[in-house]
């Protein structure tokens, strides 16, 4: 992708290309930032269409509006340049998936853990996403690995709906997608999982006894936690608290919320 700043030097002041952020994320065909310096306020539609003319590819330019919240984590979004739509179709580890930026939660920047995970299932599983969202755990586990069945449980009936959708985009046939609370579904379910994905760092340890509930011995469980650098042991107490036997497999940094504090996965087994 071209550099922007690269592309801006004739257009702005040494001074705003100080400040022109250096990163944003691209969902499908829409470019998203997380914000701009109010320096830069008036010049952020010049910033945008900037950045559609060298890239192509983009055909949205959004910035954040208001950051991840509420009980569904979703945000707010401005669109500032190209076509008016916060809907698109982002493209991962060969699975499509389809979604609204502003009503699902999604970042593209865990597609790397997502397929490690995939790449970490055996032949005929059967696995349990939490909190599943549009489905892109599940898809991506799909297309790059061979499990026997997935179910995938997500809150969000925005999410969920985009979930079904992308199933049959992708014709896909041994996911079960579930809309409702874990808490309420999972004592529900009359199975046992090989594999048990919690891609919900902020309060995955509040649905670890759930978890466990549908393990059995050797179901490797993927909890994911946020913890600032030298305290990952944390989490491991945060397990201990529900685990009576297991085995630690991995941990594993796979992003940032902030500057101290990692999103990290602990891939555990059931013993």
């Amino acid at each position: 992708m071209a550099l922007l700043k690269d592309a801006l030097r004739s257009k702005l002041t040494k001074d705003e290309l100080k400040i022109v952020p250096t990163s944003f994320d691209v969902i499908g065909n829409i470019a998203m930032f997380l914000d701009f310096s109010k320096e830069l306020k008036k010049k952020e539609k010049l910033i945008a269409e900037t950045l559609m003319k060298s890239n192509p590819h983009i055909k949205t330019v959004a910035k954040k509006t208001q950051y991840y919240k509420g009980k569904y984590r979703t945000i707010r979004v401005k669109i500032i340049a190209g076509i008016k739509t916060k809907i698109t179709t982002h493209k991962e580890s060969n699975a499509l998936a389809k979604l609204d930026i502003e009503t699902c939660y999604f970042s593209p920047r865990l597609s790397a853990e997502r397929l490690r995970v995939a790449k970490l299932v055996k032949q005929n599983e059967s696995i349990l996403v939490m909190f599943s969202g549009i489905g892109i755990y599940p898809l991506v586990i799909d297309k790059n690995s061979k499990p026997r069945e997935i179910y995938a449980i997500e809150l969000n009936p925005a999410a969920h709906k985009y979930a079904v959708e992308n199933v049959r985009l992708n014709k896909i046939n041994n996911i079960t997608l579930i809309k409702g609370d874990v808490k309420n579904i999972v004592p529900r379910l009359k199975k046992k999982f090989s594999r048990i994905i919690m891609p919900l760092p902020k309060s995955a340890e509040n649905y670890l006894k759930y978890a466990l509930m549908v393990s059995k011995k050797g179901t490797v469980v993927h909890f994911y936690d946020f913890q600032p650098e030298g305290h990952f042991k944390n989490s491991l107490e945060k397990i201990k608290k529900h685990a009576k036997k297991f085995k630690i497999l991995n941990i594993k940094k796979c992003g940032q919320s902030s500057p101290k504090m990692f999103r990290i996965c602990v891939d555990f087994k059931v013993l």
